[in-house]
This record gives structure tokens, C-alpha cells and sequence, in this order.
């Protein structure tokens, strides 16, 4: 007995201590939220009802999943098939972000024991209700477009050949719920007019939300390729890299135009120059998000590298994130009349999801045909639609 705690003592490393602390301090602030209660295990409020657990696990968790959908159209609706090699990657990435949304919803309901209750008890005049929907059924799409790949490692052919057959209904409904969902998520905070800052309510919240999830898609699918070459040993596809940088640049651009007309002709664009709380973070988010990552995309040396636009994706990404929660959070506080600081449970529930979703990315990458796909195998799975399909 001795001699194994020696042993397992000498395998670990500080990653795997620090794991242990992040986990460890996730399942204690799991049995204090689910035995007192949000109430006393967080620092919401019947004044700030929705915090990090909205905002970021929610909110940036299903736009950081948008790589799937937008992949998947870009090259089964729009037949840029050079980006196959990189679907499966951003497929795996998009369900498992949206099966930790729908774990980190649990937190985050009062009842989480009713999340079942939408399935029933109808309320189309609800933009929740809509949303709900599209996630479940999105997340079932997501569920019958990964299954091919589990399929092709248990060697099972025949419900391989079943949703092979079904693969093009599936891709297009997977694009047509993810879209409603991505610009559902800002048509909720439409109704928040007179509560949400004037630099962030705009009617045109749903086109900015959608916009932004596509552009983080491809972002996302760079960093992720970046970092499993890195880490994982994959080889990194520098031309495919580059190819989807135009992508993100071009529609970056579209979202920094629509932005500033929308705060131009609202006039918020005063709000912007009168120093505050607000303007600080409003500032952040653009500084991430457009000023800084317009300003390496100039170079041209950065637009051709592949380390050039991992870091450039990393701030869009992180400018992003920013924007989501100035939107959840920073926007509400001032109508609220609190300031919103998230408690530790709060932190280490997030922190854990997050931890648990690289685990997981880490664990499949390596037990299942992610990255290492063969040309045939790549033709044969649900990803790949059917020669009969592509010629129609």
C-alpha cells in the first residue's frame, strides 16, 4: 500500500494538483448550491437574478459551440470541402459545449428537477421557450451528427449507413436551429428596454449575437487546432488556418460596421466618451475585439501565420467573451442598482465545466478519429455528404 501511494506520488505533476483543487473546490460548491440553495450559495439576488452562470456558461458556452454549425454549412451546404479535415474537430467542440450548457442550466434554475417542463407545457410567446427548443433539438442534431464517429470506432456499420442516408436533412437542420438560437439568445435581452446600457440595447442585438457566433466559430476552430497541434501532437493545416482568417476578417469587418452605425444613429456613441463603469468595460470589449485584432490583421505577415492568428483569435475570442457578459451583466447593474461580483461557488462551478470540457476534447481526440481521418473515412462518415448528395 505503501509502495502505490510512492508510486502515484512520483506520476503527479502541478497540472494534475491543480486539477484536483479545481474539481475539489467544483464539488463543494456543488453540495452547497443544491443543499442551501442559490440564495445563500451565491451572490444573485431577487435584484440580479442572472449572473456568470447566464452569462458566461450560457451565453459565451453556446457562442464559443458555433464552430459546428457554421463548418458543417461552409462545407455540406456551400461545398468548400478543403475545411473537412478541420469539421470533425469543431463538430466534437460544438457538442460538447452544448451538452456543458445544458449541464451548467441545472446551477443556474431554481427548479432544475423541471428543465423537462418546456417539452410540455407550451408558451410560443416566450423568446425562452424558443430558445429552450431550439437548443434541445440542436443538441439532438449535434447528438446524431457526432454518432458516426463512435459508430466507426465500435466498427458499426449499419447505424453508420442509416445516418449516412439521413446526413443532409441533418446538416441543414442543425444550421436552421443553431441560426434561430444564436440570434434568439439577443432578441431576450430585447425586452430588457430602459434596463440594458444604451452602448449595448439595440434593436439590431440579434444580427450582433448571430454575427458574433459566426465569426467566433471560425476563431474558436483556430485556436482549437492551434492548441491540439500544440499539445496533442496533431499537425496543424497552416493553408486551412489561413484560408478561414479571411473568413473571420471579413465578417469581423461586417460586425464592426453594423456596430458603429447602429451606435452612431442611436446616439449612444456619447455614452461611449463619458468616462465610467460602463465606457470602461464597453472600451475593453472593443479593444479585444476589433481594435487590437484589426490592427495585427494589417500586417501581412500576421494574416499568412499560423501563430500570427492563433493570437489574433485569441483576442476576438476573449473580446467576445467580454461582450457577452457587458451584455449579461455589466449592462443590467445600473438599472439593478447593485453591482454584481460573482461568489467563489459561482467561480469554481464555471471554472470546473470549463476544466471538465477540455478533459473530455482532450480524452476524444485521443480514443476517437478526430483528427488522424483518412481520406476514405472521411467520404464515409455523416460529415461527409454522399457524392449523390453533392452533385444534386
Amino acid at each position: 500500500m505503501k509502495t502505490d501511494l510512492l508510486s502515484l506520488a512520483r506520476h503527479l505533476r502541478p497540472r494534475h494538483l491543480l486539477l484536483a483543487l479545481i474539481f475539489g473546490a467544483g464539488a463543494w460548491a456543488t453540495v452547497l448550491r443544491f443543499t442551501r440553495g442559490l440564495g445563500a450559495s451565491t451572490n444573485l439576488s431577487d435584484q440580479f437574478p442572472w449572473g456568470i452562470w447566464i452569462g458566461f456558461d450560457v451565453l459565451c458556452g453556446v457562442m464559443l459551440a458555433a464552430g459546428g454549425f457554421s463548418l458543417m454549412a461552409a462545407v455540406h451546404i456551400f461545398h468548400a470541402e478543403r475545411f473537412q479535415p478541420i469539421v470533425r474537430p469543431a463538430l466534437l467542440t460544438a457538442f460538447l459545449g452544448y451538452l456543458l450548457v445544458v449541464f451548467a442550466l441545472f446551477f443556474d434554475l431554481g427548479r432544475g428537477d423541471r428543465i423537462w417542463h418546456p417539452l410540455i407545457m407550451w408558451n410560443p410567446h416566450s423568446v425562452m421557450f424558443e430558445v429552450g427548443w431550439c437548443v434541445m433539438l440542436y443538441t439532438t442534431v449535434l447528438a446524431l451528427e457526432f454518432a458516426p464517429i463512435v459508430f466507426e470506432k465500435l466498427r458499426l456499420e449499419r447505424p453508420q449507413r442509416w445516418l449516412r442516408a439521413l446526413s443532409l436533412p441533418i446538416v441543414i437542420a442543425g444550421v436552421i436551429l443553431s441560426t434561430l438560437h444564436q440570434s434568439s439568445l439577443g432578441s431576450l435581452y430585447l425586452i430588457m428596454y430602459g434596463k440594458l446600457h444604451p452602448l449595448w440595447y439595440s434593436p439590431l442585438l440579434p444580427v450582433f449575437f448571430f454575427l458574433s457566433a459566426l465569426v467566433i466559430g471560425m476563431a474558436m476552430t483556430i485556436v482549437e487546432s492551434s492548441l491540439s497541434a500544440r499539445n496533442l501532437g496533431h499537425s496543424l493545416k497552416t493553408p486551412l488556418i489561413v484560408d478561414l482568417g479571411r473568413i473571420m476578417t471579413v465578417l469581423l469587418a461586417m460586425y464592426a460596421v453594423l456596430r458603429a452605425q447602429d451606435l452612431y444613429h442611436r446616439g449612444a456613441w456619447r455614452e461611449a466618451f463619458r468616462w465610467g463603469y460602463e465606457s470602461s468595460f464597453f472600451w475593453l470589449e472593443i479593444m479585444l475585439a476589433l481594435l487590437l485584432p484589426f490592427v495585427l490583421l494589417s500586417f501581412r505577415r500576421v494574416r499568412k501565420s499560423a501563430n500570427g492568428l492563433y493570437l489574433v483569435s485569441v483576442l476576438i475570442v476573449a473580446g467576445f467573451i467580454t461582450n457577452r457578459l457587458n451584455v449579461a451583466i455589466t449592462g443590467m447593474e445600473a438599472s439593478a442598482g447593485v453591482r454584481y461580483v460573482p461568489k467563489w461557488t459561482e467561480v469554481a462551478v464555471t471554472i470546473s465545466i470549463v476544466a471538465a470540457g477540455i478533459l473530455i476534447f482532450a480524452w476524444a481526440t485521443k480514443h476517437l478519429h478526430i483528427f488522424h481521418e483518412e481520406p476514405a473515412a472521411a467520404a464515409a462518415h455523416l460529415g461527409a455528404v454522399p457524392a449523390a448528395h453533392a452533385a444534386d
